[in-house]
């Protein structure tokens, strides 16, 4: 009678791990479709879509001068001064008719300005603070300009050269789109029309 009691013993248990070995394997052997979660697409890197778009605006504008300069005849190296100014002057006028509407924030948007505005702070920091307004005093600052889109950088004021640990922080431009720094003030500058295409105000820390 214990004989038969063990042996039903022992077949209960093979049949318990048997069972607990069936199971084991069934879920392993479930199609990994049916177990994976859907599938998101991962957001976007808000900073790099404000330089996108940024970029998109600055081509737009370079479009538009080229459209404008349609028929004006390009600078030579041996043309007199005051040719090139007259080119300059001519082309000026008419970016600054096809840009009627121009205000700031065209380009400079206020998330442009944002961003912009981390990143010179990110150059400042990495560079030495104490060096940069160094170079910037030592390039002779300009401070007092009024600045407004579309019209001309004046012709007596200094061109500051932007410090090159800023410069690199920032989105490439175009040939002939440059950024000036005005007091505190970030300027995008046409250089062939001498023409303020926009700017940011109170970006540059004070020196």
């Amino acid at each position: 009678m214990t004989v038969r009691k063990n042996s039903a013993n022992r077949a209960s248990g093979h049949f318990v791990r048997a069972a607990g070995l069936i199971f084991l394997i069934s879920i392993v052997s479930t199609p990994v479709h049916s177990q994976a979660l859907p599938s998101k697409t991962p957001p976007a890197n808000q900073d790099s879509l404000v330089i996108v778009n940024y970029e998109k605006q600055v081509q737009e504008y370079v479009k538009l001068r080229k459209n404008a300069a349609h028929g004006i005849p390009a600078v030579r190296s041996t043309d007199a001064p005051q040719q090139i100014k007259e080119r300059q002057l001519l082309l000026a006028s008419r970016i600054r008719t096809d840009r009627a509407r121009a205000k700031r924030g065209d380009l400079f948007s206020p998330d442009v300005c944002r961003l912009f505005k981390q990143l010179i702070a990110t150059a400042y920091q990495a560079s030495d603070p104490a060096k940069v307004k160094a170079s910037l005093r030592h390039d002779e600052p300009v401070r007092e300009v009024p600045l407004q889109v579309n019209a001309l950088y004046p012709e007596k004021v200094p061109l500051q050269t932007t410090p090159p640990s800023i410069l690199l922080n920032l989105p490439p431009l175009p040939q002939d789109l440059e950024y000036r720094i005005v007091g505190q003030n970030l300027v995008l500058r046409d250089a062939a029309a001498n023409l303020i295409v926009d700017f940011i105000p109170g970006v540059i820390p004070s020196a």
